[in-house]
């Protein structure tokens, strides 16, 4: 089985990650890299078998400091997890989520239509 993830500092300050698309999903990188925006850009690139992310660190306006390429490798992967583990309990918590909707917004339907 290929590793999930590998790194290599692609700049001084920068670093690039490549994740397996076997074992990673592309919504997991972007919403990643979306939530890093203040700190870093994020530059995904897609080639056959892997993404690969290349991380820049921005100078922060209110701290006048840039993220270490360690530093915002170990962000980026907590940000990765964080998301994967959000789209499995979306998917594990769908089927209760609909019918959870289904009530609260059928009850209303039907109360609209009994005060007609």
């Amino acid at each position: 089985m290929p590793p999930a993830v590998t790194s290599s500092n692609s700049a001084p300050a920068g670093v690039a990650l490549e994740f397996d698309k076997s074992t990673q999903t592309l919504g997991a990188l972007e919403s990643a890299a979306y939530r890093l925006i203040g700190a870093a850009t994020c530059q995904i690139e897609q080639t056959n078998e892997c993404f690969v992310c290349h991380l820049a660190p921005k100078t922060s306006a209110t701290q006048g400091e840039r993220l270490s390429g360690d530093l915002l490798r170990e962000r980026f992967l907590d940000l990765v997890t964080d998301e994967n583990l959000r789209l499995r309990v979306a998917e594990k918590t769908d089927g209760i989520r609909n019918v959870i909707l289904a009530l609260a917004f059928g009850s209303l339907a039907s109360s609209k239509d009994g005060k007609q």
